[in-house]
């Protein structure tokens, strides 16, 4: 999933484009520019998973 969503933004612009071509602009390859993307994505990914668990641990509280 983390793949597709960085092909799209990649393709459709904002700023999964810009950190995408900036990496490029850095020397790195395609493959590695992506790769960099999906590590970034799952990082947000994450952060969100967690905060939805630290609100659903307080609202059970």
């Amino acid at each position: 999933m983390l793949h597709v969503i960085a092909v799209c933004q990649i393709r459709d612009g904002g700023c999964g484009q810009e950190y995408y071509l900036r990496k490029i602009a850095e020397g790195k390859t395609p493959a590695e520019s992506r790769r960099a993307l999906k590590r970034r994505l799952s990082n947000v990914v994450y952060r969100i998973m967690k905060r939805d668990l630290r609100d659903h641990l307080t609202q059970a509280a």
